[in-house]
């Protein structure tokens, strides 16, 4: 059967577009609120900083979990049926965020909001490839990621409009994941995956990827690809504030640093998606992301975040842009298995990126409690120690990974 052909403006585009939206409104308010909403639930200043990477962590576990969850269910009844799911249980989670009044009960359901929340980006590009053409997928990827921006943009002026009233920006949160449920009622599973699902073939089997050695390290290298995005966002932009401290640049404001980085992030995501499908390459446009990347991580330690608060907003915009390549490895993920299993890789992959977010706090706090010297210097130290070996990996990943451009995806993995 003829597979349909999409508009890059239709209706599975726009849901995957704000379902981005959501996404990164999420992932921006946790860092923004952290400081504020662990001190109005009696955190002491003290331990602030190791309760907020518990919550983290535990938020990242969610979505671990949830990614390998909704993934297998994406493959076994629906690309549909992860959009629904996923967005109810993150948007009940995330109401429930504004009613808490311990410690406890909010990483509970930040680790609920991470279940939830792990289906979605990666449900929506697995749709929207099966369904346009190998030609406007990255223009459709593109799309998806410019909705990020507003999603930044909303997270940090709703907190900043509301009086730094955290309780409201969660449930605002909420409530737009439930209205985006209304809009998801029209979207239908695609036709290649539809076809797919008459056949007799394994869907959804997460251990295709353990029992074949080739699918394995493919399965493997798409992960590796991602952690550098993390390592910037969950250590450098999540405590620029502690680097800040460390570097002596004072009126350092943390959540205008992760509101520019995001935004920064949301058009560096926007530009890969052109930029992989003008030069007709993924694999080339992640090169040269991993390279700005690198540029800024150098200039970032090297330079002590440029000696004031201007110049280290600049360098965290930088390193925002460089770090823009979420969308473009999930769609490379999405195109890289079949039919059978492409749900559950493009679902699960990114979420066991930054899953591996705790495995680099520990590398972290590790390394700083060992090195020798003072407490500032060995802060730093590990940061870069760590983030050496995060780009080394992914250089590695990104180099034996083949090319997937206008790559046929209407086939299945045996």
């Amino acid at each position: 059967m003829q597979q349909k052909q999409y508009s890059v403006f239709s209706l599975p585009v726009i849901v995957g577009a704000l379902g981005f939206f959501v996404d990164i409104y999420d992932l921006l308010l946790f860092n923004i609120v952290r400081i504020k909403s662990l001190h109005e639930l009696h955190v002491p200043d003290n331990v602030a900083k190791e309760f907020g990477e518990n919550v983290i962590s535990w938020q990242m576990l969610g979505l671990v979990i949830g990614g390998i969850a909704w993934g297998i269910m994406g493959d076994k009844k629906g690309r549909k049926s992860v959009l629904f799911g996923s967005i109810l249980l993150y948007s009940l989670a995330t109401i429930g965020n504004g009613l808490v009044h311990d410690i406890q009960t909010y990483t509970w359901l930040r680790f609920i909001a991470g279940l939830g929340l792990a289906g979605e980006l990666g449900a929506s590009i697995t749709l929207t490839s099966e369904m346009l053409s190998k030609e406007k997928r990255g223009i459709g990827s593109a799309i998806i990621a410019t909705s990020g921006v507003f999603g930044t943009i909303a997270a940090y002026f709703i907190y900043d409009w509301s009086g730094e009233n955290w309780r409201l920006c969660y449930f605002i949160g909420g409530g737009m994941g439930l209205a985006l449920l209304l809009l998801r009622i029209g979207v239908l599973d695609s036709s290649m995956y539809d076809n797919a699902k008459k056949k007799e073939i394994a869907m959804g089997n997460f251990l295709m990827f353990l029992n074949n050695k080739e699918r394995f390290f493919r399965y493997l290298r798409g992960i590796l690809i991602g952690l550098p995005v993390w390592y910037v966002i969950g250590i450098m932009i999540g405590f620029s504030n502690e680097f800040a401290r460390c570097f002596n640049i004072e009126n350092f404001n943390q959540p205008k640093s992760l509101m520019l980085q995001y935004v920064a992030l949301a058009f560096g995501d926007m530009f890969a998606g052109i930029f992989s499908n003008y030069i007709k390459s993924r694999k080339k446009a992640l090169i040269i992301y991993y390279c700005i990347i690198t540029v800024f991580i150098i200039l970032f330690y090297a330079a002590k975040g440029g000696g004031s608060a201007t110049a280290m907003y600049a360098i965290c915009m930088g390193l925002g842009f460089g770090s823009g390549i979420s969308v473009l490895y999930i769609t490379m993920s999405a195109e890289q298995f079949g039919t059978n299993l492409r749900a559950t890789a493009a679902i699960s992959i990114p979420n066991l990126v930054r899953g591996f977010l705790p495995l680099l706090l520990l590398l972290f706090k590790f390394l700083r409690s060992n090195l020798h010297g003072d407490a500032n210097t060995n802060y730093v130290n590990a940061a870069w120690i760590v983030g050496a070996v995060v780009l080394a990996v992914g250089f590695i990943a990104v180099l034996y990974t083949k090319e997937t451009f206008g790559k046929e995806l209407n086939f299945i993995e045996a």
